[in-house]
């Protein structure tokens, strides 16, 4: 069975580049480089943000979003207070001037090929597909050992973007092959490491080349030593040669190792939904994974009649299982109304960006809550300011009932400053993300002294 992405995936907006480092502490709050961010477990106040607050209703429609200002004091890399705009920062505190910007959670990408990218280099013609998938992975036979003395370094410059989109952690599928073994998932490791004081990762190491049938699990199992999170699979049908076999093959190594499961399903219609069910029995047998197992694309549920989804995102959901989706549309769509509304919690991430299996990847997630917009009808304040979730893997400002749970003393300090109104104008305006923080560290923009 030929399996080809292009058909499915669509390609996103180009997003812009990376901020340009500077001193933290100087009459300008600058990121310190690409590789690091201000000191660890600085304090500061950020004076002048704006907040959401509520929803203003007539009748029972959200009409627009109540805001307020305050001050946000930062210490330890946690958020430690939220204070009235016009308090005064502690004794040796420095004041940071959001100027009335709005402050929102910081983005995740919950499903990025961080490993493979051109991104940074210079230009790669792309080639024409030949045999889909399999031809594609045929081409990695001998293009990945080119990129491998470049790979920390391609990494780090896509990370840079991924900052500089508001983006501070990333899920990156790592490749684990005949051909590199576990080099992909040392190397990624190594530099993401590096860069923890501004960037949370996961890694996922990803059996592209297949699980079983290339006779994986033994290299698998090393890539789980080396420090990856989640045990990755391939669509067990189309590419690895035999469902049961591989399914159980993947758990089993979760199983041992104690990681999660984050698994490509691209294969679409009755073996794609059997393979789910596989994995979900599994999880009911094993109540250890539950929280831990993530499908990504799950493009078989886009054949489901609407009841019998209905049915599966219920399961999914009193599982804990997620979905990663990267949004595709066409002809048919990933039925993400009935995941969110059955309680799945559902991810999204940019997948490809400037790599052999597509050029067009923005490495920006907040597009991908815009796009959801428009594929689902979320054309409304409130649907659209809720749409914000897709961006930051859940959290949003203010919750389904318009309450404030966002921000709160205690949450960690990874935030964005944008220049809008609220969560709606940032998603349907692709607000600039101007000041980005992990961990109360300015990773990409700039903000004056107060």
């Amino acid at each position: 069975m030929q399996l080809s992405r292009r058909g499915i995936l669509a390609a996103a907006l180009v997003a812009g580049a990376a901020g340009v480092a500077a001193p933290a502490l100087a009459a300008k709050m600058k990121p310190a480089g690409a590789k690091g961010a201000e000191a660890k477990g600085a304090s500061f106040l950020l004076r002048g943000v704006t907040l959401e607050t509520g929803y203003r209703r007539e009748g029972g429609e959200v009409i627009g979003t109540e805001t307020a200002k305050a001050s946000v004091l930062v210490r330890g890399g946690k958020i430690a207070a939220i204070l009235p705009a016009d308090a005064p920062a502690p004794m040796g505190v420095a004041v940071r001037d959001a100027k009335g910007m709005l402050l929102l959670p910081s983005f995740r990408d919950m499903h990025i090929h961080l490993d493979k990218t051109f991104y940074g280099g210079p230009w790669v013609p792309p080639r024409k597909r030949t045999e889909g998938i399999r031809g594609q992975i045929k081409l990695e036979q001998t293009l990945l050992p080119q990129l491998l003395p470049t790979l920390e370094e391609r990494a780090g410059k896509l990370v840079d973007l991924l900052q500089s989109n508001g983006t501070t952690f990333a899920r990156s599928q790592c490749n684990v092959d005949p051909v590199v073994g576990t080099k992909h998932v040392e190397l990624l490791k190594h530099a993401l490491d590096s860069r923890a004081d501004g960037f949370g990762h996961e890694i996922v190491a990803f059996p592209q080349h297949g699980f079983v049938s290339a006779d994986l699990i033994p290299t698998m199992r090393a890539a789980m030593a080396a420090g990856a999170t989640h045990v990755g699979g391939i669509d067990p049908t189309a590419l690895d040669g035999g469902m049961e076999k591989s399914v159980d093959a993947m758990m089993q190594v979760a199983l041992d190792m104690d990681k999660g499961v984050d698994i490509h399903l691209h294969e679409p219609g009755a073996s794609g939904i059997a393979a789910i069910r596989r994995i979900a029995d599994t999880v009911e047998r094993e109540p250890e994974l539950r929280g831990k197992v993530t499908l990504s694309h799950a493009f078989s549920m886009m054949s489901l009649p609407a009841p019998e989804m209905e049915d599966l995102a219920a399961r999914l959901a009193a599982l804990d299982m997620s979905v990663a989706s990267t949004l595709p549309f066409g002809t048919r769509m990933m039925p993400i109304p009935i995941l969110l509304d059955k309680g799945v919690k559902v991810y999204t991430g940019t997948d490809s960006v400037e790599d052999h299996w597509s050029v067009f990847g923005s490495g920006d997630v907040l597009e991908k809550a815009k796009l959801a917009c428009q594929l689902y009808g979320w054309s409304d304040e409130y649907t659209i300011s809720q749409s914000l979730k897709i961006a930051t893997g859940g959290p949003t400002p203010l919750d389904a009932a318009g309450k404030q749970v966002w921000p709160k003393a205690g949450d960690a300090a990874d935030m964005v400053l944008v220049p809008a109104a609220c969560s709606a104008e940032a998603v349907a305006r692709q607000s600039p993300r101007k000041a980005v923080f992990h961990a109360g560290n300015l990773v990409s923009g700039a903000l004056d002294a107060a």
